[in-house]
């Protein structure tokens, strides 16, 4: 609903050369009702004076010295674009290809001069009218966006609380608290950050590694808690965590969880093709799981097992470097070697 006040309100420029008929025009909208219009006599001030008076409507002169109503259109091309303003054309020629190329160079409405007053009180009020809809319309708009933003930000959240939470159930299972998957997530996208990963990338990253170890669902509790070494068999058993939780995570159309798929099935595999499930080695592993690999046993050997007590630091480091070209690809060794402050931090501050 268009209120009346919200119409006389609407602010109004008059650009036309000639001072008499804007004081006309001035005077004729005023006895009308309108509060708010300015004058503007030269064309070259134009684009500042819309940028300050932000008008609602231009009542415009084709026939100015200097630049003329065609060109002062032409200037304020992007600027109507961007705020939707309606431009009243009025010229005292009247030849029909005038009234043409003032419609075709951007005027939203087109009078002859000399005019009855009536006609340009109803055109003008016929423009703001809809100058008003579309900004309601426009606004509506930007809070149905702000709402749908809102609401995939809820979802979004709604969907990593879940992955949290069902990691956790697996990392419970092995008897830790759940630290890990932090500490994991966290080392993975600070490593994917330095390997030069896009943000998106390592958002998902973050969000997806630590899904890693969903699989240990599947593996029962005397081969996944057993204090000893494992038995052929038994680890042949153990090895299958990878294919399990790929299972567990296939078929989803979100790219978090398809990525947590691909980190779940190849986070086991070597850079030498000594890994498992599928021994692939090299470039065929994807890179998402050649970083979660390396992230994974840093964290494995300085935590605390059922089966093994933490190593410390260095001794990981140490191992992680003589694992270099065997089990991991050489520049996610180096590129970790020289994130290791971060590393350290992120595992202090996650102990």
């Amino acid at each position: 609903m268009i209120s009346l006040e919200q119409i006389f309100n609407a602010r109004i420029l008059i650009l036309d050369d000639q001072k008499l008929h804007s004081l006309f025009l001035k005077e004729v909208l005023s006895h009308e009702g309108y509060k708010n219009i300015l004058s503007l006599m030269d064309p070259l001030k134009t684009i500042d004076t819309c940028k300050e008076f932000k008008p609602d409507l231009i009542i415009l002169d084709l026939l100015m010295p200097h630049l003329d109503g065609f060109q002062v259109m032409e200037q304020l091309h992007d600027f109507r674009l961007e705020h939707y303003l309606p431009i009243l054309a009025v010229s005292g020629d009247r030849a029909a290809n005038v009234r043409l190329r003032a419609l075709q160079s951007g005027a939203t409405d087109f009078l002859n001069k000399p005019f009855e007053n009536i006609e340009i009180i109803v055109k003008i009020r016929n423009m703001i009218e809809l100058r008003i809809l579309h900004n309601q319309i426009s606004n509506q708009n930007k809070l149905l966006e702000l709402k749908v933003d809102e609401r995939t930000k809820e979802l979004r959240y709604t969907q990593f609380d879940i992955i949290r939470r069902l990691a956790q159930a697996a990392e419970f299972r092995d008897g830790d608290t759940g630290i890990h998957i932090i500490r994991m997530s966290q080392y993975a996208m600070k490593l994917g950050q330095a390997l030069g990963l896009p943000e998106a990338d390592c958002d998902l990253l973050h969000h997806a590694s630590p899904l890693h170890d969903v699989g240990k669902i599947g593996i029962p509790d005397s081969i996944l808690l057993k204090p000893g070494k494992l038995t052929t068999e038994e680890f042949e058993i153990m090895k299958t965590h990878t294919t399990i939780g790929a299972k567990i995570l296939a078929g989803s159309d979100s790219p978090v969880m398809k990525l947590a798929e691909i980190i779940a099935l190849t986070h086991h595999e070597r850079w030498d093709g000594k890994g498992y499930p599928y021994g692939i080695k090299r470039d065929e592993i994807p890179f998402v799981g050649q970083i979660c690999s390396v992230c994974d046993v840093f964290d494995a050997l300085t935590s605390e097992r059922p089966y093994k007590k933490a190593w410390s630091v260095e001794d990981a480091v140490a191992e992680v470097i003589r694992m270099r070209d065997l089990n991991f690809n050489p520049r996610i060794v180096d590129c970790f070697i020289e994130i290791l402050p971060a590393i350290k931090s992120i595992r202090a501050k996650f102990q």
